[in-house]
């Protein structure tokens, strides 16, 4: 598994009952997390005092946030020289994993590396944490989600981090139908990743099921990698879904076209108080012998 250990302005302080207590900068929040079935007592009554809002799940789906003290309306936290807008959303959510900075290392590490300028495409791409990271390395990057809302958010995202005058285009598209243009412009890129939803609708309403769709997702993209790619970066939090389902994937698709290695495996946090790993999901990396 792979551990986030160097995230300063964030942390899991502890997990009990189905819920993690995290501190996102100065803020405490106490939200649901369906990989915490052990008892180590009540959260909200442990850390009452120290807690600034909670996220309730209701029963009919979805759920609303119950703040217990003035949160704004977003804040900032940094990792490294990067910096996130953190908001309060629907369905728990604060616009950043924090468990993907093992993963914008990995990108960092090879895009610094790699000696050339890299050109990168980051499909299902959300707020832009994966996209930051690339443009702090120096790659350029097309960053691809359905929704304008995320799209927004990652500007925002990029501005804070002072990289807005980097090569950065945001497309509002459909990931499939985004790829399969690609391929008939003759557009190529150096480095891949994605983090597709277990469900979703493009911008158009298209239609997303991981286990339907994935598969042949990763096999047109082969066609948009250029002579020499540098990597390709699955994320999922499918539950149920193996790493090594996407092993499999990368080992059928990009290495019969590319020689390479293959990895994967889940990501996971830190619980301070209890020296404890929360797993967060799973990823499965294609990358270049350079």
């Amino acid at each position: 598994m792979l551990v986030v250990n160097d995230f300063k302005d964030y942390e899991i302080i502890d997990a009990s009952r189905g819920q993690k207590l995290e501190r996102w900068g100065k803020i405490y929040l106490l939200r649901p997390d369906p990989q915490i079935v052990w008892d180590n007592g009540d959260l909200l009554e442990k850390y009452h005092n120290q807690i600034d809002a909670v996220y309730y799940r209701s029963n009919k789906g979805g759920g609303h946030w119950e703040n217990l003290r003035n949160v704004p309306a977003f804040w900032q936290i940094k990792y490294k020289d990067m910096t996130f807008n953190i908001k309060q959303m629907g369905f728990k959510h604060t616009g950043l994993f924090p468990e993907q900075a093992v993963n914008w290392n990995f990108m960092i590490d090879k895009i610094k590396n790699a000696g050339r300028k890299i050109k990168v495409l980051n499909l299902f791409a959300y707020t832009g944490g994966a996209s930051v990271a690339c443009l702090s390395a120096g790659a350029s990057v097309t960053h691809v989600d359905s929704s304008r809302g995320m799209i927004d958010w990652c500007r925002e995202n990029v501005k804070a981090s002072g990289y807005e005058n980097s090569e950065i285009r945001y497309l509002v598209d459909d990931v499939v139908k985004f790829v399969q243009r690609e391929i008939r412009r003759g557009n190529k890129y150096d480095a891949i990743i994605m983090d597709p939803p277990s469900y979703g609708r493009g911008a158009n309403g298209e239609v997303w099921d991981i286990e339907k769709n994935l598969n042949y997702l990763v096999n047109i993209c082969t066609e948009i990698l250029s002579d020499n790619p540098l990597f390709f970066l699955i994320n999922s939090y499918t539950t149920g879904l193996s790493s090594m389902v996407l092993f499999n994937i990368l080992q059928l698709t990009v290495n019969k076209k590319y020689v390479g290695k293959i990895s994967c495996g889940e990501v996971g946090l830190p619980i301070t108080n209890e020296k404890l790993i929360l797993p967060c999901g799973i990823y499965g990396r294609w990358e270049s012998n350079e």
